[in-house]
């Protein structure tokens, strides 16, 4: 009697048993590298975490592959029973086991934000973790990030920027090189060149002098006034006009965002050629009236 009420139990017990095996075997669980899931961390140990992504076997994400971070904190950056997302970077093995990663998740989510970042031009925050002899290195976005010496604006100690917060655009992105070069300078010029249009007067500094035209420092940013917008009259030489530092008001010719250059002109400002040559002060002490003038012809004139 008790053998007989026990049997039809157990047999119904095997074949459901069975019949939850062939389910899964029948499944299609197909993963493969380079595929992102989703899945809960069920279990943590000291090389890692074993996360369920609906498998027959858990996936299981290496110590190293957890975070950005290179020795991160599991309970963290993994807590359990909390769902996340995952790269999965290997085959399955003969369990149906496949390894799984949070950080190069995050780097390949990491480069795209760049590209889009550099590609609309915008300004980032780079934090500065190290120095060599070319420039700094640091972290913008969780990405390793460097600048050149030459664009930064501090070029001699270096070891003072250890720590700071860098402003920054984009010279470079480079994923497949693992390359990403910022521009201290180019990110002053930008917001810079945002505060200024075409046929505004400014003042500046002179910073360098060529045979061809001298450089103007116009608060960060550098704008040419080439030796043909000097004046009406040829100019025998610029050493004679202009002198290293010294304050000039110009007039913004045009500006190229995408080359950022920046031209600059004196001779719109004399009312004959050759007036910026002999009265200087006085075509500088009365500037701004002069370009109203000059932009009233240019209208005209159009």
């Amino acid at each position: 009697m008790t053998s007989d009420s026990t049997s039809p139990k157990s047999s119904q017990i095997a074949f459901s048993m069975d019949d939850f095996a062939k389910a899964l075997d029948q499944h299609d669980y197909t993963f493969e590298k380079g595929q992102v899931v989703r899945g809960i961390v069920v279990q943590h140990t000291s090389d890692g975490a074993y996360v369920d992504i609906g498998g027959k076997s858990t996936g299981f994400v290496p110590l190293r592959e957890a975070a950005l971070d290179s020795t991160p904190d599991l309970a963290e950056v993994l807590p359990l029973n909390e769902e996340a997302e995952f790269l999965i970077i290997s085959d399955q093995n003969a369990d149906g086991q496949v390894k799984l990663s949070c950080r190069q998740l995050q780097l390949q989510q990491a480069w795209e934000k760049v590209a889009e970042i550099a590609e609309t031009g915008q300004s980032v925050q780079m934090r500065v973790i190290g120095t060599n002899k070319g420039g700094v290195i640091g972290e913008v976005e969780g990405l390793r990030g460097f600048i050149p010496r030459s664009h930064l604006l501090e070029k001699e100690d270096l070891d003072s920027l250890v720590g700071q917060l860098l402003t920054a655009n984009f010279l470079e992105v480079n994923p497949d090189d693992n390359k990403l070069v910022l521009s201290q300078r180019r990110a002053i010029m930008a917001a810079q060149m945002d505060k200024i249009s075409s046929g505004t007067l400014v003042t500046g500094k002179i910073a360098k002098i060529q045979p061809y035209g001298v450089f103007v420092d116009l608060n960060g940013v550098t704008g040419l006034l080439h030796i043909t917008q000097i004046s009406g009259s040829r100019v025998e030489s610029l050493n004679t006009v202009f002198k290293f530092g010294q304050e000039i008001q110009v007039m913004i010719l045009s500006i190229d965002e995408y080359k950022g250059r920046i031209s600059l002109s004196t001779k719109v400002l004399e009312n004959y050629p050759g007036e910026v040559l002999e009265k200087f002060d006085e075509v500088m002490n009365t500037a701004q009236s002069r370009v109203e003038q000059a932009l009233e012809k240019i209208h005209k004139q159009e």
